[in-house]
Protein backbone atom coordinates (compact mmCIF):
# COMPACT_ATOMS: atom_id res chain seq x y z
CA UNK A 1 0.00 0.00 0.00
CA UNK A 2 0.85 3.76 -0.14
CA UNK A 3 2.19 5.43 2.87
CA UNK A 4 0.32 6.74 5.40
CA UNK A 5 1.35 10.13 7.18
CA UNK A 6 2.93 8.02 10.08
CA UNK A 7 5.11 6.39 7.72
CA UNK A 8 5.79 8.35 4.82
CA UNK A 9 9.54 8.79 5.38
CA UNK A 10 10.27 4.98 6.08
CA UNK A 11 13.20 3.06 3.72
CA UNK A 12 12.71 -1.13 3.81
CA UNK A 13 15.43 -0.50 5.94
CA UNK A 14 14.12 1.55 8.04
CA UNK A 15 11.04 -0.46 8.65
CA UNK A 16 13.55 -3.90 9.19
CA UNK A 17 15.29 -2.24 11.75
CA UNK A 18 12.50 -0.58 13.64
CA UNK A 19 12.41 -2.73 16.64
CA UNK A 20 16.48 -2.34 17.42
CA UNK A 21 17.21 -1.88 20.34
CA UNK A 22 19.37 -0.04 22.08
CA UNK A 23 20.37 3.06 19.41
CA UNK A 24 23.99 1.69 18.82
CA UNK A 25 22.34 -1.59 17.67
CA UNK A 26 20.18 0.29 15.45
CA UNK A 27 23.26 2.24 13.84
CA UNK A 28 25.10 -1.01 13.77
CA UNK A 29 22.59 -2.72 11.77
CA UNK A 30 22.09 0.16 9.19
CA UNK A 31 26.36 0.58 9.06
CA UNK A 32 25.80 -3.05 8.23
CA UNK A 33 23.72 -3.29 5.46
CA UNK A 34 25.63 -0.12 4.06
CA UNK A 35 28.59 -2.80 3.70
CA UNK A 36 26.63 -5.08 2.32
CA UNK A 37 24.75 -3.37 -0.52
CA UNK A 38 28.49 -2.13 -1.39
CA UNK A 39 30.01 -5.72 -1.14
CA UNK A 40 26.84 -6.58 -3.52
CA UNK A 41 27.73 -4.08 -5.89
CA UNK A 42 31.39 -5.64 -5.93
CA UNK A 43 30.22 -8.71 -6.37
CA UNK A 44 27.78 -7.38 -9.58
CA UNK A 45 31.02 -6.26 -11.17
CA UNK A 46 32.76 -9.37 -11.35
CA UNK A 47 29.70 -11.12 -13.18
CA UNK A 48 30.72 -8.79 -16.53
CA UNK A 49 29.60 -9.82 -20.07
CA UNK A 50 32.93 -7.92 -22.44
CA UNK A 51 30.95 -7.27 -25.55
CA UNK A 52 33.26 -7.23 -28.69
CA UNK A 53 31.73 -3.95 -30.14
CA UNK A 54 32.09 -1.50 -27.12
CA UNK A 55 34.47 -1.01 -24.49
CA UNK A 56 31.78 -0.77 -21.79
CA UNK A 57 31.04 -4.37 -20.41
CA UNK A 58 27.57 -5.78 -19.45
CA UNK A 59 26.96 -6.20 -15.32
CA UNK A 60 24.52 -6.27 -12.71
CA UNK A 61 25.64 -3.34 -11.01
CA UNK A 62 23.30 -1.09 -12.25
CA UNK A 63 20.05 -3.18 -10.94
CA UNK A 64 22.44 -3.59 -7.59
CA UNK A 65 23.02 0.30 -7.61
CA UNK A 66 19.11 1.04 -7.62
CA UNK A 67 17.44 -1.96 -5.55
CA UNK A 68 19.98 -0.62 -2.76
CA UNK A 69 18.77 2.77 -2.85
CA UNK A 70 15.71 2.23 -2.60
CA UNK A 71 16.02 -0.11 0.09
CA UNK A 72 18.67 1.96 2.13
CA UNK A 73 17.07 5.05 1.60
CA UNK A 74 18.73 8.29 0.08
CA UNK A 75 21.42 9.03 2.33
CA UNK A 76 22.61 5.59 3.08
CA UNK A 77 22.43 4.77 -0.93
CA UNK A 78 24.48 7.52 -1.96
CA UNK A 79 26.90 6.37 0.91
CA UNK A 80 27.08 2.60 0.07
CA UNK A 81 27.83 3.93 -3.69
CA UNK A 82 30.47 6.51 -2.45
CA UNK A 83 32.19 3.58 -0.30
CA UNK A 84 32.52 1.44 -3.57
CA UNK A 85 33.98 4.22 -5.37
CA UNK A 86 36.15 4.62 -2.90
CA UNK A 87 37.45 1.17 -2.71
CA UNK A 88 38.24 1.09 -6.44
CA UNK A 89 39.96 4.64 -6.98
CA UNK A 90 42.00 3.21 -3.90
CA UNK A 91 42.95 0.57 -5.99
CA UNK A 92 41.14 -2.35 -4.81
CA UNK A 93 39.54 -4.61 -7.47
CA UNK A 94 36.15 -3.75 -6.78
CA UNK A 95 35.75 -2.77 -10.72
CA UNK A 96 34.68 -5.05 -13.43
CA UNK A 97 37.87 -7.17 -14.75
CA UNK A 98 38.62 -6.10 -18.07
CA UNK A 99 41.81 -6.05 -20.04
CA UNK A 100 40.76 -3.13 -22.09
CA UNK A 101 39.96 -0.83 -18.98
CA UNK A 102 42.28 0.76 -16.91
CA UNK A 103 42.64 -0.18 -13.29
CA UNK A 104 41.94 2.19 -9.82
CA UNK A 105 41.08 5.24 -10.10
CA UNK A 106 42.37 5.69 -13.83
CA UNK A 107 39.18 3.49 -14.37
CA UNK A 108 36.78 6.40 -13.69
CA UNK A 109 38.71 8.14 -16.24
CA UNK A 110 38.12 5.26 -18.97
CA UNK A 111 35.10 4.68 -21.17
CA UNK A 112 33.05 3.40 -18.01
CA UNK A 113 33.68 6.41 -15.61
CA UNK A 114 30.47 8.41 -16.53
CA UNK A 115 28.56 5.56 -15.79
CA UNK A 116 30.52 4.36 -12.11
CA UNK A 117 30.49 8.34 -11.25
CA UNK A 118 26.71 8.35 -11.49
CA UNK A 119 25.91 5.68 -8.53
CA UNK A 120 25.93 7.77 -5.86
CA UNK A 121 23.52 10.21 -7.51
CA UNK A 122 21.09 7.59 -9.18
CA UNK A 123 20.89 5.20 -5.48
CA UNK A 124 20.40 8.92 -4.12
CA UNK A 125 17.57 9.72 -6.69
CA UNK A 126 15.47 6.41 -6.42
CA UNK A 127 15.98 6.84 -2.85
CA UNK A 128 14.36 9.75 -2.40
CA UNK A 129 11.68 8.40 -4.20
CA UNK A 130 11.47 5.19 -2.01
CA UNK A 131 11.46 7.27 1.21
CA UNK A 132 7.96 8.95 -0.61
CA UNK A 133 6.61 5.75 -0.83
CA UNK A 134 7.13 4.94 -4.51
CA UNK A 135 8.60 1.56 -3.49
CA UNK A 136 5.27 -0.21 -2.22
CA UNK A 137 3.65 -0.50 -5.30
CA UNK A 138 4.76 -1.89 -8.80
CA UNK A 139 3.85 0.71 -11.13
CA UNK A 140 5.41 3.70 -8.48
CA UNK A 141 8.55 1.36 -7.71
CA UNK A 142 9.06 1.06 -11.89
CA UNK A 143 9.04 5.09 -11.42
CA UNK A 144 11.85 5.24 -9.11
CA UNK A 145 14.33 2.42 -10.45
CA UNK A 146 13.67 4.12 -14.07
CA UNK A 147 14.06 7.45 -12.44
CA UNK A 148 17.62 5.89 -10.84
CA UNK A 149 18.73 4.48 -14.37
CA UNK A 150 18.26 7.33 -16.07
CA UNK A 151 20.97 9.22 -14.51
CA UNK A 152 22.99 6.28 -15.04
CA UNK A 153 22.41 6.15 -18.51
CA UNK A 154 22.69 10.03 -18.89
CA UNK A 155 26.06 10.29 -17.44
CA UNK A 156 27.49 7.37 -18.90
CA UNK A 157 26.16 8.74 -22.35
CA UNK A 158 27.17 12.28 -21.60
CA UNK A 159 30.35 11.14 -20.77
CA UNK A 160 31.26 8.86 -23.52
CA UNK A 161 30.03 11.42 -25.85
CA UNK A 162 31.92 14.43 -25.22
CA UNK A 163 34.23 14.09 -21.92
CA UNK A 164 36.88 11.42 -23.26
CA UNK A 165 39.72 11.98 -25.38
CA UNK A 166 39.07 11.44 -28.92
CA UNK A 167 35.17 11.48 -28.50
CA UNK A 168 32.80 10.86 -31.38
CA UNK A 169 29.94 13.06 -30.09
CA UNK A 170 26.31 11.76 -29.34
CA UNK A 171 25.49 9.13 -32.05
CA UNK A 172 28.49 7.32 -31.07
CA UNK A 173 27.80 7.52 -27.46
CA UNK A 174 24.29 5.83 -28.06
CA UNK A 175 25.58 3.14 -30.10
CA UNK A 176 28.49 2.43 -27.63
CA UNK A 177 26.68 2.77 -24.34
CA UNK A 178 23.04 2.83 -25.15
CA UNK A 179 21.53 0.47 -27.48
CA UNK A 180 23.46 -2.37 -26.63
CA UNK A 181 22.18 -2.25 -23.05
CA UNK A 182 18.82 -0.82 -22.49
CA UNK A 183 16.48 -3.56 -23.28
CA UNK A 184 18.52 -6.17 -20.79
CA UNK A 185 18.54 -2.92 -18.10
CA UNK A 186 14.73 -1.89 -18.60
CA UNK A 187 14.16 -5.89 -18.08
CA UNK A 188 16.28 -6.18 -14.75
CA UNK A 189 14.58 -2.91 -13.58
CA UNK A 190 11.68 -4.29 -13.68
CA UNK A 191 12.25 -7.52 -11.80
CA UNK A 192 13.72 -5.30 -9.19
CA UNK A 193 10.78 -2.74 -8.61
CA UNK A 194 8.43 -6.04 -9.07
CA UNK A 195 10.52 -7.31 -6.01
CA UNK A 196 10.34 -4.50 -3.36
CA UNK A 197 6.38 -4.21 -2.96
CA UNK A 198 7.45 -8.39 -2.26
CA UNK A 199 9.89 -7.35 0.57
CA UNK A 200 7.44 -4.44 2.15
CA UNK A 201 4.86 -7.35 2.31
CA UNK A 202 6.80 -10.10 4.06
CA UNK A 203 8.13 -6.99 6.38
CA UNK A 204 5.06 -6.16 7.11
CA UNK A 205 3.83 -9.99 7.51
CA UNK A 206 6.81 -10.09 9.72
CA UNK A 207 5.74 -7.41 12.00
CA UNK A 208 1.97 -8.37 12.15
CA UNK A 209 3.00 -12.04 13.78
CA UNK A 210 6.11 -10.68 16.11
CA UNK A 211 3.22 -8.55 17.35
CA UNK A 212 0.55 -11.11 17.88
CA UNK A 213 3.07 -13.32 19.50
CA UNK A 214 4.36 -10.58 21.90
CA UNK A 215 0.48 -10.05 22.89
CA UNK A 216 -0.18 -11.24 26.49
CA UNK A 217 -2.67 -14.25 26.06
CA UNK A 218 -6.24 -13.34 26.76
CA UNK A 219 -7.29 -13.82 30.43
Amino acid sequence: MLPTAANANLTLLDAITANANPTRLRIAERAGAVLFVTVLTVIAAQISVPLPFTAVPFTFQPTVVLIGGAVLGARLGFAAQALYLALGIAGLPVFAASPLLPPGAARLLGPTGGYLMSYPAAAFVTGLLAERGFDRRMVTSTIAMAAGLAVIFASGILWIAFALPGSRGLSAALAAGFFPFIVADILKMVAGAAALPGLWWLTASRTREGTRRAAPPPV
